[in-house]
């Protein structure tokens, strides 16, 4: 319980800090005229009203209708989220069975690493919004559902911290155990699941965290190109087009947006606390590759 508090507690020092920064610095921003102090140096963000209102404002806006004689605000936009979530979990769970089964060929064999490895690392240096258009008209050539295309897109982000973490925490038991495994002649098989994989874990649940976050991002900007006028992305984009009038709407739908990536985060996390119990919060992780 204790654990739980302190969690809580931290979470709402995040808020509360990132709240005092944006107050902060609109404040000074209003203050100076719109540079930094003591200079002629401009802001890089207006501290308007249009520009960056209020944060009561922002939260406010999510009790008013969207739309005149609409739904409440918070209601469109948790609709919203959850379609877009639904998306991001396939995509999740697809990227991470994806990245672990190359993780374990690349860990059972070097040519394979050799080979394949390059072109996994170069497939992380093309733009999603790039690649997010072309996805969605071949799903649509080959009478694909619009949203199959969406969870590629996310599958695609979230494969290769996994693959790569997979791999690291695969290679992480000491020589003296794989040894001791051999000698009770255990089979390829035995010794992957029974020390290869536990030892891997403490590896794999903080490339997770990174996978469940990327998801959510290409769940988001692959909705776009697909027109799915049901989701978090289109919503996003919508209030975009009329952020001069109403901008506190926007950000609103992206402080939803932030939300959705940081409560799938800490379903990853509850899943690590349940699996790993001797993790405590405090202890260091093995370093995660970030995608």
């Amino acid at each position: 319980m204790k654990t739980r508090a302190r969690t809580v507690v931290r979470a709402l020092g995040v808020l509360l800090t990132a709240a005092l920064l944006w107050e902060g610095y609109k404040a000074m921003g209003q203050a100076t005229g719109g540079v930094w102090p003591f200079t002629e140096v401009a802001l890089p963000v207006r501290t308007n009203e249009r520009s960056m209102p209020h944060t009561w404002d922002i939260v406010m806006a999510l009790f008013r209708p969207a739309r005149r004689g609409g739904e409440l605000l918070l209601l469109v936009l948790v609709k919203a989220a959850l379609f877009t979530w639904r998306s991001a979990v396939i995509g999740f769970v697809s990227g991470a069975v994806i990245g672990f089964g190359l993780g374990v060929l690349f860990a059972r064999s070097r040519l394979a690493e050799r080979g394949l490895m390059p072109y996994v690392a170069a497939s992380q240096t093309i733009p999603v919004l790039a690649i997010a258009p072309v996805l969605v008209v071949w799903g649509g050539k080959l009478g694909l559902p619009t949203w199959v295309a969406v969870t590629v897109i996310s599958a695609y982000l979230a494969f290769f911290p996994v693959a790569i973490n997979t791999l690291r925490g695969l290679r992480s038991p000491e020589v003296t155990a794989t040894e001791l495994m051999r000698s009770y002649a255990a089979s390829p098989k035995q010794e992957l699941w029974k020390l290869q994989v536990p030892a891997s874990l403490p590896y794999l649940f903080p490339a997770l965290k990174i996978a469940a976050t990327a998801s959510v991002i290409g769940a988001l900007v692959g909705e776009l190109p697909a027109g799915m006028a049901d989701g978090l992305g289109r919503a996003i984009l919508g209030f975009a087009s009329s952020f001069s009038a109403a901008p506190e709407k926007l950000f609103a739908s992206v402080l939803i947006a932030a939300m959705l990536g940081i409560g799938f985060v800490g379903l990853v996390a509850l899943a690590e606390r349940l699996t790993l119990p001797s993790l405590s919060p405090g202890r260091a992780e093995p370093e995660v590759v970030p995608a």
